[in-house]
């Protein structure tokens, strides 16, 4: 088979809808977090979620080595949030309001709803990892509509009739 363009690649799975999150940590007392599209429950028993970083990335590093991250899942509103932790500012928590998790990983206020994991597993995948949390705790703080990613912009959510 001839190579996959990689722009054709981003093109066709850009037609899938994603929600938006923001993976959080603690490390050497500094938050550190992102955002990220590649989030999904796993597995119920044991309640396991999943998310793939690149590897070239620095957040995910500080998670790796702190054991524990928290998923916060973006409503509607949340652009701006989400805009901050896909940058590279270098203070991406200035301004916005916190909270420690049980396992000490940054909870976002105003957000959908978060889940807190412990790391379980990481396997590597072309140029990202597959990382495997298991959820420790977990609560739904605002039940509104997620912030979502289609066709390389954000989009809404609306029900069908």
């Amino acid at each position: 088979s001839p190579p996959i363009d990689p722009r054709t690649f981003r093109s066709v799975l850009g037609q899938f809808c994603t929600g938006i999150t923001v993976i959080t940590t603690v490390h050497d007392d500094v938050p550190v977090g992102f955002a990220c599209q590649s989030f999904a429950a796993l597995s119920l028993d044991p309640p396991l979620v999943l998310f793939c970083p690149t590897k070239m990335s620095r957040s995910w590093a500080a998670i790796e080595a702190s054991g524990s991250f928290c998923v916060n899942i973006l409503h509607e509103n949340q652009k701006d949030v989400s805009g901050r932790f896909g940058s590279r500012e270098p203070d991406k928590f200035a301004g916005i309001a916190h909270r420690a998790s049980a396992n000490g990983s940054p909870i976002l206020d105003d957000v959908v709803a978060w889940i807190d994991c412990t790391l379980d597993a990481v396997h590597e995948a072309g140029d990202h990892h597959i990382v495997l949390g298991r959820v420790v705790a977990l609560e739904v703080e605002r039940p509104e509509r997620p912030l979502l990613f289609f066709q390389g912009s954000y989009g809404e959510f609306a029900l069908l009739d």
